[in-house]
């Protein structure tokens, strides 16, 4: 006979190389998606450390609170880090708690 389709055994060993992908993407893409998180909690202290030095120079060197910045327009009110880390300030430096 001579019919058309995937025996078993093919079936077997393509499931087999869908597998051992699948083990080596995924532990990959968890590690980049925390060192993405890491970089985009940085840029949103920067950011915030810049608006603080916006908020001084406005405001005859006054440091600012969250609150201050928020209330005023500088940054969007609840900012936290995508890992959901809270931005704070401290001493006229933003820092995560």
């Amino acid at each position: 006979m001579n019919e058309k389709g995937f025996t078993l055994i093919e079936m077997l060993v393509v499931m087999l190389v869908i597998s051992i992908l699948l083990l080596i993407t995924i532990p990959n893409v968890t590690k980049h998606n925390q060192s993405i998180q890491k970089k985009g909690c940085e840029g949103l202290k920067n950011m915030i450390q810049a608006q603080i030095t916006a908020y001084q120079m406005d405001h005859d060197g006054q440091t600012p609170s969250i609150g201050d910045l928020e209330s005023e327009g500088y940054i969007k009110k609840n900012s936290t880090c995508p890992n959901g880390k809270a931005i704070v300030v401290s001493n006229g430096r933003a820092q995560t708690e």
